[in-house]
């Protein structure tokens, strides 16, 4: 069974959930951890000869230390790069958050150190008419890790998002910020002080910007220890 089980939701979408969990993974085989990881529902997936694959779940399959099949990592994949909830629509099916929780469950049950769960898009997306996918950590009761954009706004929106997580009953384990044009922001120092400050959390890491963004790279600048302690 995963010793450490993680979920991580962005404060928006596009702010580098992906790349930040597969440095996570690379972090932790650094210390000789085994690692596996998932993204249960995946939209923008592109037809190949064996099946619908996201690009997102394909380098979280490169980062993680122990094999998996695709459908293992990526069990819902749809083919429109849109919300969720309207791709599924759109293709036909029904996506509940009980069913998100079974195939996180199930992945749960292997031997790991270390299990990340990445969500789509921020807190409050939503998987139908009725649920968001906050409800899939909120059943697992699963610490959460923050990916908070450096950028004009990121104070408000990473604050708005630990605080519905800790209304929902869960924790949040740490953050990571991440650099995402290459043009530093405007006082990039006093924001990352107001957030160390007031997110009540570690930051695992301040993340660079690459034009070419490589996992393993991006591992040096993380500290990963606090996921494994207690």
């Amino acid at each position: 069974m995963a010793r450490k089980s993680y979920f991580v939701t962005g404060t928006d979408t596009g702010v580098g959930k992906t790349m930040i969990s597969a440095a996570i993974l690379e972090a932790a085989a650094s210390l000789g951890k085994r690692t596996l990881a998932m993204k249960p529902i995946a939209s923008g997936c592109d037809e190949t000869p064996e099946g619908l694959r996201n690009e997102d779940a394909l380098i979280l399959m490169e980062a993680m230390s122990e094999p998996l099949g695709y459908d293992q990592v990526n069990p819902i994949a749809l083919k429109p790069a849109i919300a969720p909830h309207v791709a599924a629509a759109q293709a036909g099916r029904t996506v509940t958050a009980e069913r998100l929780v079974g195939f996180c469950r199930g992945l749960q049950m292997r031997p790991a150190d270390l299990l990340l769960i990445e969500g789509a898009g921020g807190w409050r997306v939503p998987l139908n008419d009725r649920e968001t996918y906050a409800a899939v950590p909120g059943v697992l009761q699963m610490p959460v890790i923050m990916v908070v954009p450096l950028k004009l706004g990121c104070i408000n929106h990473a604050l708005l998002t630990a605080e519905a997580v800790r209304r929902d009953g869960l924790t949040v384990a740490g953050w990571v910020a991440n650099r995402p044009v290459p043009e530093i922001m405007t006082c990039e120092h006093e924001t990352l002080e107001y957030l160390v400050n007031h997110l009540e959390a570690p930051c695992l890491g301040v993340l660079p910007w690459q034009e070419r963004a490589d996992p393993k790279t991006l591992a040096t600048s993380l500290n990963v220890n606090c996921l494994f302690e207690n």
